[in-house]
């Protein structure tokens, strides 16, 4: 199943994409009240798989003929981030081995891990202001793997069974912060860095993680091209070794990494950074393509 948020009169709307459009939530069950269906992102991932049928059976059963007011056109909805609220967002860095070559960094021995916050977050077809404190703005495609389940002390093994879904994301990345501390935080969790979406696809519909093709534009012109394979840690292990150190919680969305291909991999003398007016467009595939437009910070 493919979930969205839908920004609308100040608040975050469930919505579910099917082959004819979008279904708003909200307005579907005005129309056809079911008090088992879950109306946010955050409940229905702590429902689980229970949640998930539950809508697909209210889904099912809703009026195909005749008009409504719940079916939308996705050019007609503004989108949010696919999740709204996660308590945790943890990011790994390095994760790649090419990106690794390019960036001359050697492969880490364990996981890279840092953070965003909840600021960070935006959606599809949202604006995102440049920072004045930046010069250095790079993009970063990702895979976002989203917690399904209470996760401590789980293995290698049984860590998928943890993650309810996935979604894309870019890591959106200020390299003059980053590189300004050995912490890299600064660089990373400015206000909007973190788009995520457009859908949250379930676990089931992807199948493996580490099988997924990932590519950047930038206004139309590729500059990443890989694959979720070359990762160094893969997602099993990733959501493992976390959740030794911390208790994953249902809705934490964990940043993978991105693949070779950023400005700061290429040449110093050919490096031109993102600036207003570029529109980057990020995608992983089965996940769906998520695009930004940049603006100028007021």
């Amino acid at each position: 199943m493919k979930l969205v948020t839908i920004s609308k009169e100040g608040k975050h709307v469930l919505g579910v994409k099917i082959e004819q459009g979008i279904i708003d939530l909200e307005n579907a069950l005005k129309e056809s009240p079911n008090n088992r269906v879950h109306t946010t992102i955050m409940e229905v991932i702590e429902g689980g798989t229970q949640a998930i049928t539950a809508l697909e059976d209210y889904i099912a059963n809703l009026p195909s003929e005749g008009e409504t007011n719940y079916l939308k056109n996705e050019a007609d909805i503004k989108w949010g981030p696919c999740v709204t609220q996660p308590n945790k967002i943890i990011c790994v860095g390095l994760n790649y081995r090419k990106h690794a070559d390019e960036t001359n960094s050697p492969y880490p021995e364990v996981p890279i891990l840092f953070n965003k916050f909840n600021n960070a977050l935006t959606g599809h077809k949202c604006e995102i202001a440049v920072p004045k404190v930046t010069q250095r703005l790079d993009y970063e495609v990702e895979l976002g793997v989203v917690i399904g389940k209470e996760a401590k002390y789980v293995s290698k093994e049984d860590a998928l069974d943890y993650v309810f879904g996935y979604c894309t994301a870019n890591d959106f990345s200020a390299r003059d912060l980053q590189k300004r501390t050995n912490q890299w935080l600064l660089g990373k969790t400015c206000d909007d860095f973190s788009p995520i979406g457009p859908y949250l696809v379930t676990a089931d519909e992807v199948g493996d993680p580490n099988q997924l093709q990932l590519t950047t534009y930038v206004n139309g012109e590729k500059r990443q091209n890989s694959n979720t394979s070359d990762m160094i840690f893969h997602v099993d292990e990733i959501v493992s070794y976390i959740s030794q150190h911390m208790t994953l919680t249902p809705g934490d969305v964990i940043l993978t990494g991105t693949p070779e291909g950023v400005i700061i991999g290429s040449p110093r003398e050919k490096r031109v950074y993102l600036k207003p007016g570029d529109i980057v467009t990020v995608e992983v595939e089965k996940l769906g393509a998520l695009t930004n437009i940049l603006i100028e910070d007021k």
